[in-house]
């Protein structure tokens, strides 16, 4: 099959882009799943964008600077906050029904967050990454020139160094395109383009307690890092620090606006007689609206101390009508559960949440190797730095998007060289599944238990040397049985695991997301962790 583009992922960041180029260019969009089951679907809070008059692009930029730790990159973090109003001025025109507000410059509800220093949060109530989902779906669905392939789950990149054989061979590999395998037939096909996005989203799937949805397994992080792409602070894993603890819910978030908006963290009943304390006064004077990586460190503070299992989150004390109004989608699921926040406090607990590094791209989307893109939280531009500031994730992936859009329509179309069918005559059908799923659960444990939200050399260490056991058994049974899904998902986690460590151990101090016991100290100078693979 042969498109002019081919875009892997189906949150914001390739729906953007594959909007904004539909009327010049023909694109596939590969999706794992279903559309809506990406990570952009669950995102509660909303995008932060300068809206109002009382807000300004340097406050909006001194606020993701200070949240990043000093690693920021400061171009990078301007030129996106400067595009903001006009990304989400595209997305009202697309007719995403964002919460109104009247009174407001603009006509809509802004909301704070841990962080910022003003109101600048547009939101639809507490589901705005699923309110932006639906609506572009459905432009993209009606688009001719897009074609969706669901439930078809990329493998490898195909580059020029890989069809050519030796003196043909370039200096510089450039990406022809994929393959891909249809996940209901089996059967693995061959998409050539001269534009390959990356857009897969995070890999908080590698971490046993997530918010992310079972999609995130790093996909295109671990592929551009195969095909030769050079990958940057990979160690600054955003923990989110409120993840609902409920034996029958499965990693349901609860936003941060919830905090923006009043709530308070306490200790629970096991705490004994500090039952009922605030603690985050104790760990930092901005108390809940601290930044997230602050917040989850707190709470992994007091949970290990008091040895409990969860903390409480409070906004009881505010209007009921207010809570439900504002927090429909959480109130709803809570009460399921049986925990009615308009009376009760919720359990929470830290999980993985956003990966804030990725593969190094430029502020249009360009990877180290021409032809291929990546944009959204699979790539690192440089501006959440060492923290994310929240809801700066979906303006990233619009602007980024659309700059991304821009530089592939500005090229001139080029011929894509023949490439090959994939080759599957040297591999047998599986004897066993039960390798992979337990070598699953062992690396998704050990991540959690050695490199979570407070790290040691020797933890990582530790978890090094495991890396490159399954990694060798992984490469193993890839080289000699039939791909799946899920060895596909494992191979790319481990991956994405030993990317993670790598760069941890690379790094000597701790700054923001990244906490070290043996380096607990801030050096001078913030510097990325930037790791190159050899050429193969």
């Amino acid at each position: 099959m042969k498109f002019d583009v081919a875009i892997v992922g189906s949150g914001l960041a390739g729906l953007s882009v594959a909007l904004h180029l539909a009327e010049t260019r023909t694109v596939a969009i590969i999706s794992k799943r279903a559309l809506m089951d990406g990570a952009s679907n669950w995102a509660q809070g909303g995008i932060a964008a300068v809206l109002d008059s009382g807000d300004s692009h340097e406050q909006h930029i001194d606020d993701t600077l200070i949240a990043g730790g000093g690693l920021c990159d400061e171009s990078a973090t301007r030129y996106i906050v400067e595009h903001g109003r006009e990304a989400i001025e595209w997305l009202i025109a697309q007719g995403v029904p964002f919460t109104r507000d009247d009174s407001a410059e603009l006509g809509f509800h802004l909301t704070r967050e841990g962080g910022h220093s003003q109101r600048r949060i547009i939101h639809a109530a507490d589901a705005t990454g699923h309110a932006v989902q639906v609506t572009l779906e459905e432009k993209v669905r009606a688009h001719p020139n897009i074609t969706l392939f669901e439930h078809h789950c990329a493998i490898d990149l195909i580059t020029s160094d890989k069809i050519e054989t030796g003196k043909q061979r370039s200096a510089q590999p450039k990406c022809h395109g994929l393959y891909v395998q249809d996940e209901r037939s089996g059967e693995i096909l061959t998409f050539a383009a001269e534009h390959t996005v990356m857009a897969t989203g995070g890999a908080g799937k590698v971490y046993l307690y997530t918010t992310n949805p079972d999609t995130a397994s790093g996909d295109g992080i671990a592929m551009a890092w195969r095909a030769g792409c050079r990958v940057s602070n990979m160690e600054f894993i955003q923990f989110h620090p409120t993840c609902l603890y409920h034996p029958y819910a499965k990693s349901f978030l609860i936003t941060e606006a919830i905090r923006g908006e009043g709530g308070l963290l306490k200790l629970p009943p096991e705490a004994g007689a500090a039952a009922g304390t605030r603690f985050m006064l104790a760990h930092d004077e901005r108390a809940e609206l601290a930044p997230r990586d602050v917040v989850a460190r707190a709470i992994d503070f007091e949970i290990k101390k008091r040895g409990l299992d969860y903390v409480h989150l409070d906004i009881s004390h505010k209007p009921a009508a207010f809570l439900i109004e504002h927090f429909p989608t959480i109130y709803a699921r809570c009460l399921e559960l049986g925990i009615d926040i308009t009376k009760q406090p919720i359990p929470i607990v830290p999980a993985a949440h956003y990966t804030c590094g990725g593969v190094v791209t430029d502020l249009a989307g360009r990877t180290d190797i021409p032809g291929l893109y990546a944009v959204g939280e699979t790539a690192c531009t440089g501006l959440h730095g060492a923290n994310r500031l929240a809801s700066n994730s979906l303006l990233e992936c619009l602007v980024i998007g659309r700059a991304c859009a821009q530089d592939i329509a500005a090229q001139e179309k080029d011929e894509v060289p023949y490439l090959p069918d994939w080759d599957a005559s040297r591999v047998t059908d599986a004897d066993e599944e039960v390798v992979i799923s337990h070598n699953w659960d062992e690396l998704r444990r050990f991540m959690w238990n050695y490199v979570g939200i407070v790290r040691t050399t020797k933890r990582l260490e530790r978890a090094q040397h495991r890396i490159a056991l399954l990694k060798e058994e992984i490469d193993e049974y890839y080289r000699n049985f039939r791909i799946t899904h899920d060895l596909l998902e494992l191979r790319n986690l481990v991956d994405v695991a030993s990317l993670i460590v790598n760069s941890a151990l690379q790094r000597r101090e701790s700054r923001g997301l990244h906490f070290s016991r043996d380096y607990p100290a801030t050096l001078p100078k913030a510097l990325p962790s930037i790791l190159t693979p050899a050429r193969r």
